[in-house]
């Protein structure tokens, strides 16, 4: 069968958002007229929600779940959405509702029009501490100002995709994934819709600022040369600090200056030079470490159970 529209939503614990979550999308989408599915990848989830996943298949021929062995990220549960997903256009959308599913409805409308992609802009932002709201938006415009692919400010994983658009993802499997910056990559007309991003309807956030700092590790990383170049500027500076010292202290050392007498002067160059050193080596094996794992070949996730009529 045609499918027009592939609703991808990860799921990780989320067994007291999946009913309405469900619900609204299918409300959505019926209104369409035209078929759709609803793609649930289970990101290893402990909570019950993959029984809930396998009941609402059973009951719903839409909904085909996507039952991983384990938890892989996610970024990964995304990525195997888009592998599984039949549509011609595929939505992203997240399982807690903080993204309406009614917007999908404006964001078809724009796909019509002839966009092949269209994103989601976070306008507003409900239920969020000032710190997640700050840290969120310096990260957006980090990642704007330093990688090579200018990715649209206050924009998550909900977004609309043409097919042609999925086919290209489809084809970049590399591990450390930055799925936004991605499809900002990839090119083709892309539109963006403002909308109010509401709270979370039940549970706990997914991402807490240890994965927010590893996400956004993976954006600079997979987008950018800069931290690379930070090291190396870092380098001049410090060598310029000393050809501009040396003459300096000789001078002062001539002229009987007791300034830089002691060890402590030569202490703290060897801390400071060291300090350089030791980052400029951790940024080196963050790029390293992502070749060795690309190296390894190894598949980006394994699944336990998944739709048969692929």
């Amino acid at each position: 069968m045609k499918i027009t529209y592939s609703i991808v939503a990860p799921i990780y614990n989320e067994k007291d958002n999946i009913p309405e979550l469900y619900r609204r999308v299918k409300d959505v989408m019926d209104s369409t007229d035209e078929p759709w599915e609803l793609v649930l990848v289970d990101d290893g989830s402990t909570d019950g929600s993959t029984g809930m996943l396998r009941e609402l298949a059973k009951k719903d021929r839409h909904v085909r779940p996507v039952i991983f062995a384990r938890n892989f990220g996610h970024q990964i549960a995304i990525t195997a959405g888009w592998d599984y997903a039949r549509g011609d256009a595929v939505v992203i959308i997240d399982a807690d509702l903080q993204d309406p599913p009614e917007l999908i409805l404006e964001m078809a409308k724009k796909w019509k029009e002839g966009n092949e992609v269209v994103f989601a802009v976070r306008a507003e932002r409900e239920g969020e501490s000032w710190f997640k709201l700050w840290t969120a938006s310096l990260f957006y415009r980090i990642i704007y100002r330093i990688t090579d692919v200018k990715i649209p400010l206050d924009t998550g994983d909900f977004r609309l995709m043409d097919r042609k658009v999925v086919d290209v993802l489809k084809s970049m499997r590399e591990r450390h994934r930055f799925p936004r910056g991605m499809s900002a990559w990839v090119g083709f007309k892309q539109v963006g819709v403002e909308y109010k991003r509401a709270a979370r309807v039940a549970g706990e956030t997914k991402y807490p600022f240890r994965k927010m700092f590893r996400l956004a590790l993976n954006a600079i990383t997979g987008f950018s040369y800069f931290p690379l170049q930070v090291a190396t500027y870092i380098g001049f500076f410090s060598a310029g600090i000393a050809a501009i010292a040396i003459p300096v202290v000789i001078y002062m050392r001539i002229n009987g200056s007791l300034a830089f007498e002691g060890q402590a002067t030569t202490l703290i160059a060897v801390l400071f030079l060291g300090g350089v050193q030791l980052i400029s080596l951790g940024i080196l094996g963050e790029y390293i470490g992502r070749l060795y794992d690309e190296a390894k070949g190894r598949p980006l996730y394994i699944v336990r159970e998944a739709p048969q009529d692929q």
